[in-house]
């Protein structure tokens, strides 16, 4: 993720302009490595959610409040003691480092004027918040870091407080341009890495953004470019950390339909093929893009067990699926037993006892034959050695042909939950899925065996033209839609060949537009196993021609005459409704 120095430069000037000179009212750490600031303000009341989580480090203002221990930790204590009432005079960023200095003046025990700091670096698993004297003596932090953690700084009370200069980056906002292509073309790398590397605050995703804006290939080394465009991609970056400079600031999250890719506090260009939400806040960019992204991965950790279940029943029914394939293939022969038994028949009465073979003309053929016999037996039971040995593979073909359609549902059906497994976005969708896979015998109920109720509905979107849109979310909900919401003339729409949710829109008795049809068939190539293909084939055909076979499946059709379009996976712009 991005949260490099540029966007701790937006923090940096939005917090000034909200936090300087508000009072501190409160003190919290609901979290061991995580504080929570209520400051008062002439503006109103603030929140300040400080994290120093090593998988996910943050600071924004926000309005949520969050349930405290009911017994304070130390360094929690210890702030209150200290700063409790104290007035924020100066809020700064050293250079371009992901690091944000508090400085904080409050009354000492003697009720003299003095200023502490308290310094919040973000930076990965090495995110530390750590609380300072004025002159830079560590008072305290909320992670100690002992010499046996760390060779190149300790972070104890009583240690002197500096920022450790591992990897000797220059600063992006005062670099000139002979230094700036010396630091180049010193790394043998390429370009885009040998920028993020020379300068400090700069992200791989930033460095991409100036080899994007200068029109010159990332992956090239800087000494493969001549000095002319060396140059020029000095301009280019001088260019966009000038927008750092005047805090000309653009805060915005990238998504890739539904989901977060990325977020910037300055415009991204070479993102171009994702939709663009602007923000007026970096806070609301932090705040929005980390709960988004915490939805996903706490729905995704709940699902791991349903998921587990699924893609072991899905490797077991492709093992025996690739068997079946192989018995079958053993029965693909069985006629030629079949013409032999005859050909016996036929040719057999002047063999001498004792023959071991038979060469006789294949009369459906047209060939010589040659079929090998058992010198015990009688010409007619080795004729009917053959047939036996026909009528046995007969009948395993006829059986594995039966069984092969099965395992073959099988794992389309398997694939289909896997994808609305994909698809979930809530715990209700999780338990939906639970509740087929119960149903469908994957899995068995606990306790009780009574159904659960799920109130759950399908995804709903309109389209440009102000027709509705249903999704199903999974196998149910496409059976549900399809079969009790949709009627005759409703249009529905499926990707071919690939799992997916069924999409139905609502024609109300109206002549759908293009526009509506394109929409349509996006929805259902971006909630398909095909998403984020460039391009997919979508069926579609009016609700009253799709029918359900008897005995099927949850969620599978048949359909005959249907129309195809070829589309995209891009709803970004198709609104939907709650």
């Amino acid at each position: 993720m991005a949260f490099d120095g540029t966007c701790v430069a937006c923090l940096v000037h939005e917090l000034k302009e909200q936090l300087l000179n508000s009072r501190i009212a409160k003190i919290a750490q609901p979290e061991t490595d995580e504080l929570l600031l209520t400051l008062k303000s002439p503006s109103g009341q603030k929140r300040l959610c400080i994290s120093a989580s090593a998988s996910l480090p943050l600071i924004y203002l926000t309005d949520s409040n969050k349930p405290s221990p009911m017994t304070a930790p130390n360094f929690c204590m210890l702030l209150r003691k200290h700063i409790s009432n104290g007035r924020i005079v100066d809020i700064y960023q050293p250079k371009l480092e992901r690091i944000i200095h508090f400085t904080i003046e409050h009354l000492d025990e003697l009720g003299d004027l003095c200023r502490k700091d308290l310094v919040v670096e973000i930076m990965g698993k090495h995110s530390n918040i750590i609380f300072c004297t004025e002159d830079g003596m560590v008072i305290d932090s909320i992670k100690h870091v002992s010499a046996q953690m760390s060779s190149v700084r300790e972070v104890l009370p009583g240690r002197e407080y500096f920022i450790p200069d591992t990897m000797e980056k220059s600063d992006p906002l005062s670099v000139e341009e002979p230094d700036f292509i010396r630091l180049l073309t010193e790394k043998p790398m390429p370009l885009s890495k040998a920028i993020y590397t020379s300068f400090t605050g700069v992200s791989p995703v930033v460095a991409e953004e100036v080899c994007s804006l200068s029109g010159v290939d990332s992956s090239v080394t800087p000494k493969e470019l001549s000095e002319d465009i060396l140059k020029h991609v000095y301009n280019q970056f001088n260019i966009f950390f000038l927008a750092v400079k005047e805090n000309q600031f653009s805060p915005a999250i990238y998504y890739d339909g539904k989901e977060p890719k990325e977020f910037s506090a300055l415009t991204l260009t070479h993102f171009g093929g994702y939709a663009q939400r602007e923000f007026s806040s970096i806070s609301e960019v932090l705040e929005t893009y980390y709960a988004s992204k915490n939805t996903i991965t706490r729905i995704r950790q709940k699902s791991a067990d349903l998921r587990h279940i699924v893609q072991t029943a899905l490797e077991r029914n492709r093992k025996k699926y690739d068997l079946q394939l192989k018995q079958l293939k053993d029965t693909e022969n069985r006629d030629k037993y079949k013409v032999y038994g005859e050909l016996i028949n036929t040719y057999g009465y002047n063999l001498d006892a004792g023959a071991k073979k038979l060469e006789a003309l294949n009369y459906y053929t047209n060939e010589m034959v040659t079929i090998p016999l058992d010198g015990t037996k009688t010409p007619q039971e080795n004729a009917q050695r053959y047939f036996d040995k026909y009528n046995k593979q007969k009948r395993t073909w006829e059986a594995l042909s039966k069984l092969i359609q099965e395992t073959g549902d099988d794992i389309t059906y398997l694939e289909s939950i896997s994808t609305a497994l994909d698809i979930a976005l809530t715990e209700d969708d999780l338990a939906e899925i639970k509740e087929e896979l119960i149903s469908a015998g994957y899995m068995r109920r606990k306790f009780t065996k009574k159904k659960v109720k799920i109130k759950n509905k399908p995804l709903h979107y309109i389209s440009s033209d102000g027709f509705h849109i249903y999704v199903g979310k999974n196998n149910l909900q496409n059976d549900e839609l399809t079969f009790s919401f949709a009627v005759g003339n409703d249009w529905w729409f499926h990707a071919k060949g690939a799992p997916g949710s069924h999409v139905i829109v609502k024609s109300e008795g109206e002549e759908l537009p293009d526009k509506t049809f394109e929409e349509a068939g996006r929805l259902a190539a971006y909630y398909s196993k095909s998403r984020g293909s460039d391009k997919v084939e979508i069926d579609y055909i009016e609700k009253k021609h799709v029918k359900k076979p008897k005995g099927a499946k949850p969620g599978f059709v048949v359909y005959y005459t249907n129309y195809s379009l070829v589309i995209d996976s891009d709803i970004s712009h198709i609104k939907e409704l709650s």
